[in-house]
């Protein structure tokens, strides 16, 4: 199932690419016929992501929600941003680990882009995440915020155009969506594409198109539903990473005596993380994934929501969960964005050798979901 990074990018493809255009809804699939009867014509005015859903607003108080859940994912065409991640997938946005970047792909990335990704993840890594106050009041933007009080702005529209995340420049191009084909030039006169498959929503204005296949949900929600959503949502760092937010993660945790490793896949508690991100925040943070959440001291909660909010900021930057702080150089990054055993400490990594401690990585059964961890090195608290 996507985590929270895939479903922010994809709400910045939207904001960046559909805001303030007016679209033309539809449904090839037949299956959201009146809900996409209800957008058609209207123009998109907002588009954000709360955990793992996607809120896209339109005029008339209507947004179109949608959560990809395990199949679902979005296709883009037309004058879109491409960065690498987004060329080496073929054009789709939302399935967790469908393949590794090829950071050779540079359709979209500005001149020196490519060059300058590695040394700029480096430094993002090298920062770590931070420890000073986080901002408070509605208007506070998310941020990231280091120990001298610098702060790395979190919202993804604003990420420097440095930055492998900053997506690019849009562009003309078509990109076929089955796993063989590769992206290819739009020749004149065929744009739109015709749709691939069962696409239950397509999203077209005059540049760009956006087809859904395979979500969980696709509705349209009126404001008081959108309210009733978030009410039931955990605070996600990017949507708000205020001080707030912070202190409702680390009351939540601390008032259950459920497991961590529980806790942090209940989205009602913090959203957005998934197994993979489950798995690299406890061995980072040392933590032992039985460990009752009444069990685990204040002061680690927040450090623990601090570095969601540092490697869900290097997720969306990247266009992969990349969790290990320990790359060195250039090829290590690129071994890295290339293959998910260079870019994880225990995802995946059953019977092989703790990259941190003694012992091996097991792999467990927890709440119905594969759980990874590396008893040896994750000793915090003692159980």
């Amino acid at each position: 199932m996507p985590e929270g990074h895939s479903v922010h990018r994809i709400a910045l493809q939207f904001r960046r690419n559909f805001v303030g255009h007016r679209c033309a809804a539809s449904s090839p699939q037949g299956r959201f016929a009146a809900g996409a009867a209800q957008l058609d014509g209207r123009e998109m005015l907002a588009s954000d992501a709360v955990g793992k859903h996607l809120l896209l607003g339109f005029e008339g108080d209507l947004t179109l929600h949608v959560h990809l859940g395990l199949y679902g994912a979005w296709d883009f065409a037309g004058e879109v941003s491409a960065d690498p991640t987004f060329t080496s997938a073929n054009g789709r946005m939302g399935q967790t680990n469908q393949r590794g970047t090829r950071l050779e792909d540079l359709a979209g990335l500005r001149p020196g882009a490519l060059d300058e990704a590695p040394l700029a993840l480096l430094a993002v890594a090298a920062e770590g995440p931070g420890d000073g106050p986080a901002p408070t009041g509605s208007g506070a933007s998310p941020r990231d915020v280091t120990a001298d009080g610098a702060g790395r702005d979190l919202r993804v529209d604003v990420l420097p155009e440095s930055s492998l995340g900053s997506i690019g420049a849009p562009r003309r191009t078509r990109l076929r969506m089955s796993e063989s084909d590769r992206e290819v030039e739009v020749e004149d006169g065929t744009f739109p594409p015709p749709p691939i498959g069962a696409v239950r929503v397509r999203l077209l204005t005059d540049t760009a198109v956006a087809d859904l296949r395979g979500p969980t949900a696709c509705e349209v929600f009126d404001p008081r539903q959108v309210e009733q959503l978030l009410a039931k949502l955990g605070p996600d760092p990017m949507h708000d990473s205020s001080r707030k937010a912070e202190n409702r993660f680390v009351e939540r945790v601390r008032r259950s005596a459920t497991p961590i490793g529980l806790q942090l896949m209940d989205q009602s508690v913090v959203a957005g993380i998934g197994n993979v991100y489950r798995a690299e925040l406890l061995f980072r943070a040392r933590l032992n994934p039985h460990a009752p959440g009444r069990s685990i001291p204040e002061a680690a909660l927040r450090r623990l929501w601090k570095d969601w909010a540092h490697l869900l900021a290097v997720g969306v930057e990247t266009g992969q969960m990349m969790t290990r702080d320990d790359l060195k150089t250039e090829d290590d990054y690129r071994r890295a964005m290339a293959s998910r055993d260079e870019r994880h400490y225990v995802y995946k990594r059953t019977g092989q050798k703790s990259l941190r401690g003694r012992g091996t990585v097991v792999m467990e059964e927890m709440g119905g979901r594969t759980l990874y961890w590396a008893p040896g090195w994750q000793t915090r608290p003692e159980v």
